[in-house]
């Protein structure tokens, strides 16, 4: 499996990524390949051939380049020289020709938001009012009181200012202190960052992750952020960031920054951490088909988990795209619960849904490492906790409300042995979580594993043609049944609840895939299985679904009802009526 060459399908063609299917690797755990516990670019090259037996088009890896590590990476001190502990220029060169050979895409993250407080430019601009670098960054006057300039909050929902001492001024940070916002009002740093962008590019990165996308401008004036009624997508801790992120200047660096990706043949890709709520907003990252290619669809990953929310979110998230983009899906990622728990609340079957309805639809699909297993959000004691942002929140607004993220980055689970094949090291940097549903060598084995699950629906989906559209056949509030190009999906609550797919009008369908009869009911189900399905429950006029978004952290409400089967058909011939 792990040695096989595969050349990928898409080699050479300028919009590979329209139906892809991108893993994001934290790289810190995912192998680590010389036993100091820490995962590096060899261990990424040493999986490579399961990435490719997978199914994956595109790898996105976590930062790479020097970093203090206050934000494991996402802190940069150098935009360019590799982090020691993750690998060298060799290292790098290596796995960019490995992944060449295996048809595999490769993506970095760029954290152009801010950089660390040790990087060379913050250290010299903090170091007098006439430094050449001080205005790289945003510094601003107390107001009368002493106190900040305004009402911005960063990360953990502290003031977003800290104040340096020598000169009198506050400098801006979204997030930690440590991680100073850079100043996009200043031409100088749009150089830098075009140096950056096409070094990496020359040297064989297909794309980049862009880190908070749209947070990168920040209001001129430094307007106060409105008060509003807190909302995990639009008004984090209770105020609205319309002038500390979401400014319509980005607009402008995106088309100059597509300029450069074009330059490139294939051209280069550009995807967006974009955690905007409305399509509409989200709709304008891709400005005329001259900004960014790909932008996270995150209503969708914060979505209820129950057949009216999740197509709500999709079929919005379709509807409001502009001609001719495409939406990425994912379900989870290094800041927010694995939908293992947030969603599917560990439960197999619903796992299984999820995943299919991340990827029986048009676009881009995104796993984050683990989820084709259905690892879960890991438990840690506190004296294991590392990651700075957390551990900040929690102090300031409680341990029921800040989610730790250091639970969702413990160290991929890939067989049996010592330290579940992770590292030879005698310890490692977050402790290792025992699987629910087995490590990756015992889910190979078995035919009805959600990593063989993974698989077969990564398969399907680079069937799902281009120019496909999800026409939607029954919905229900506990059903939902669409076709997508030549497949039919049958989304239900239970088993009580599957619709008799031969009232459908088509001419034949072919089940091939089906969440039902694994496991406990004794393999794959059978095509008689389905003469005892009935038909779906609807419930009264006066129940309605929870409205609403979840957090970014595990809710009982989030879970409490979901989708529990799914069935995917392949359509033989055309329907004549639907009854």
């Amino acid at each position: 499996m792990t040695d096989q060459i595969s050349p990928s399908h898409l080699d050479g063609d300028p919009n590979w990524w329209s139906q892809a299917s991108i893993y994001q690797i934290y790289i810190r755990s995912w192998v680590d390949s010389n036993g100091d516990g820490i995962g590096d670019l060899r261990g990424v090259s040493s999986k490579l051939g399961y990435l490719a037996w997978l199914g994956i088009d595109a790898i996105w890896l976590s930062p790479i380049t020097r970093s203090p590590n206050s934000d494991f990476g996402y802190d940069v001190s150098d935009y360019i020289a590799l982090a020691p502990e993750l690998g060298n220029d060799s290292d790098f060169e290596a796995l960019i020709a490995k992944a060449k050979s295996f048809g595999i895409k490769v993506f970095l993250d760029i954290i152009p938001n801010h950089s660390s407080s040790k990087h060379p430019w913050f250290i010299d601009s903090r170091s007098s009012k006439a430094s050449k670098y001080r205005d790289y960054y945003v510094w601003a006057p107390p107001k009368s009181d002493g106190g900040p300039p305004n009402n911005w909050l960063d990360g953990t929902g502290s003031s977003a200012w800290t104040l340096d001492d020598d000169s009198n001024e506050y400098y801006l940070h979204n997030f930690l202190a440590d991680q100073p916002d850079l100043n996009w009002w200043n031409p100088a740093v749009h150089e830098e960052f075009e140096k950056i962008l096409t070094y990496w590019f020359d040297a064989g990165v297909d794309g980049f992750r862009i880190d908070v996308a749209h947070g990168i401008y920040k209001d001129r004036y430094l307007r106060d952020d409105p008060i509003a009624i807190a909302d995990v997508m639009d008004a984090p801790f209770g105020v609205a960031p319309i002038f500390s992120k979401n400014r319509p200047e980005v607009h402008g660096l995106y088309r100059r920054w597509r300029e450069i990706c074009n330059e490139y043949d294939p051209p280069k890709v550009l995807l967006g951490e974009t955690w905007v709520n409305k399509p509409e907003t989200l709709a304008r990252f891709f400005g005329d088909g001259d900004e960014l290619q790909l932008t996270f669809n995150f209503g969708f990953t914060t979505s209820l988990f129950e057949p009216t929310a999740i197509r709500r979110s999709i079929m919005g998230a379709i509807g409001g795209l502009p001609m001719g983009a495409r939406a990425t899906w994912t379900g989870s990622n290094h800041d927010i619960s694995r939908f293992g728990s947030r969603w599917c609340n560990k439960d197999k079957d619903k796992i299984k849904v999820a995943l299919a309805l991340i990827f029986m639809v048009p676009g881009v699909s995104v796993l984050y490492f683990g989820d084709e297993i259905g690892l879960a959000d890991s438990d840690l004691d506190d004296a294991d906790l590392l990651d700075n942002m957390s551990i900040q929140a929690r102090k300031r607004i409680g341990n029921e409300k800040a989610f730790l993220r250091d639970r969702v980055r413990t160290p991929m689970p890939w067989n049996s042995q010592v330290n579940r094949g992770f590292s030879k090291g005698d310890k490692t940097w977050l402790p290792i979580s025992d699987p629910i549903f087995g490590d990756v060598e015992e889910q190979i084995a078995d035919h009805s594993s959600i990593l063989n699950w993974s698989r077969a629906l990564i398969s399907l989906h680079s069937e799902i043609s281009l120019d496909a559209k999800i026409e939607e056949i029954v919905f229900s509030p506990v059903q939902w049944i669409y076709r997508i190009d030549k497949f039919l999906v049958n989304v239900t609550y239970s088993r009580e609840n599957l619709y008799k797919t031969d009232r459908l009008g088509f001419d034949h369908l072919e089940l091939i895939m089906t969440s039902l009869g694994m496991d406990s009911h004794g393999g794959d189900a059978k095509n008689d299985d389905l003469a005892s399905h009935r038909e779906p429950v609807v419930r009264g006029a006066g129940e309605e679904i929870p409205p609403g978004l979840v957090g970014v952290g595990p809710t009982d409400e989030a879970h409490l009802e979901g989708p529990f089967a799914v069935e995917i058909y392949r359509i033989i011939g055309q329907p004549n009526d639907v009854r």
